[in-house]
């Protein structure tokens, strides 16, 4: 099989597949997660109506993040770019720890995502073993991602395309309920409905705060289109656009969708357990309803399972080609994917498969939280990145952006305070702590592993390409 090697820091090789319609959907289905299907139902029974407000201002943080990230793109655009902003702008150890990291959070949301696909299917079909879907999943997922990006870009465009449909029809039906009152819930359905019942914060401000780590979580793989930068194929046109339609995609999707059902259906009635869509479809009496939100956040799983599969054999390929991980990452195979580092990923997600099938109860909950710890860690660097980039930019060592983000390095340094809270946050809820002790286990390896790859090598202490490299961009 044919393969090929490049030098550090370059995107040779890379098929550039990535039109411009999949490249704005991936950016959608980011919007969409099971996060919102799934954990909204919990959140809502700890925060009630306020939960519209924690998604908006989640949402204000979120886009800061990717406008800085979207100013780093069209400076330099690459693939894995998060790990090659944070080596270029913080030095090498910072790259290395951000590849490793995004890496691991693509693995462990992987597990949960394949096991969730497997209850889904085990909601039709309960005679087959969750063990079977599941390998089924993985198997299929894993064999459209060695097939080429433009495969992977067409199956994430259908996946994102079902999950915007179903949003859209219930945010539609919603409306309908509340404006002309059919249905079993028309009688009830009131927008009064999101301060009438022990107020807008009924649990109090702290408990809604509480729920900020979580609807981080949902928020999780808004960045994926980062990763595709470097095998877009009109980046000047096709990353401004993705990132610049954020904002209606937060408040549609998140904010509005929620909005709607808390006024369709008093926020007392959902319970922690169940997805607040199949409450709201059952409220309005539609028998269909649970059938039809189960096929939707089977799409969300399997989408979040495809995408990280993706970026893992991107992150796993940049690593090796900066030295930070073995060579026989950075080699594609005939059809230009990164193969080895993509099967590796792929395995540990399989062993993944395994643990959530045995402890299915905790499992999804402890690895969403080491998850989002993860993720905070990979937006603080994008956030740090663009604060030195910035710096470079006033002082002409570097070339201005041609999609500068508004409030520069004002709003970045805001957005960091932002997530530092989150991380106390998750410091004080008892269900989200388990993410800092296993972040404290993972830096330790990372240091062991940084030394381990020193040793012997003169690795620099500083980061970033050649001044004359950076002249010529």
């Amino acid at each position: 099989m044919t393969t090929h090697e490049d030098p550090p820091g370059t995107d040779e090789g890379y098929h550039r597949g990535l039109g411009s319609r999949q490249v704005q959907m991936i950016a959608i289905g980011g919007a969409i997660g099971v996060g919102l299907f799934m954990g909204a139902g919990a959140n809502i029974a700890k925060a009630g109506p306020s939960l519209v407000l924690m998604y908006a201002l989640a949402g204000c943080v979120v886009f800061v993040i990717m406008r800085a990230l979207g100013e780093l793109l069209l400076y330099r655009p690459v693939s894995g770019s998060f790990a090659e902003y944070a080596r270029e702008f913080l030095g090498p150890f910072f790259g290395y720890a951000t590849g490793w990291t995004y890496w691991l959070l693509w693995v462990v949301t992987g597990m949960a995502e394949l096991t969730a696909a497997a209850i889904y299917v085990h909601y039709w079909f309960p005679e087959i073993p969750q063990w079977v879907s599941a390998l089924v999943f993985l198997v299929l997922l894993f064999g459209a991602n060695l097939l080429s990006v433009r495969l992977f870009g067409e199956i994430e465009f259908w996946f994102s395309m079902v999950k915007v449909t179903a949003i859209i029809g219930m945010i539609v039906i919603g409306l309908g309920v509340l404006t002309f009152g059919f249905s079993q819930a028309g009688e009830t359905a009131t927008v009064s409905n999101l301060w009438s019942h022990d107020g807008f914060f009924p649990n109090g401000v702290g408990s809604s705060l509480l729920t900020l780590q979580g609807v981080m979580f949902a928020y999780i793989a808004i960045e994926l289109v980062g990763v595709t930068a470097g095998e877009s194929a009109d980046p000047e046109r096709s990353l401004p656009r993705a990132i610049n339609t954020l904002p209606w995609r937060i408040a549609l999707f998140y904010v509005g969708s929620l909005t709607v059902i808390l006024a369709v259906v008093r926020w007392t009635e959902f319970d922690a357990g169940v997805s607040p869509f199949v409450a709201a479809f059952a409220a309005i009496g539609l028998p269909f309803g649970a059938a039809v939100v189960n096929f939707v956040v089977l799409t969300a799983a399997l989408s979040s399972c495809n995408s990280g599969m993706y970026s893992t054999g991107r992150m796993l390929r940049d690593l090796s080609a900066n030295g930070e991980a073995p060579a026989r990452f950075g080699r594609l195979n005939g059809r230009q994917s990164p193969a080895f580092g993509i099967t590796v990923s792929v395995a540990l997600m399989g062993i993944g498969v395994v643990l959530n099938y045995l402890v299915p109860e905790k499992a999804f909950g402890y690895v969403t939280s080491v998850a989002t710890a993860c993720g905070l860690w990979t937006w603080s660097m994008i956030l740090v990145s663009h604060l030195r980039y910035r710096h470079g930019v006033l002082a002409g060592r570097l070339p201005a952006s041609s999609f500068p983000a508004p409030g520069g390095a004002v709003a970045s340094v805001v957005a960091l305070l932002a997530l530092l809270l989150v991380g106390v946050l998750m410091g004080v809820d008892e269900d989200a702590r388990i993410s800092l002790y296993v972040g404290a286990v993972w830096a330790a390896c990372l240091l062991l592993g940084w030394g381990v790859m020193r040793r012997g090598r003169d690795l620099p202490t500083t980061g970033g390409p050649p001044q004359a490299e950076l002249a010529a961009h």
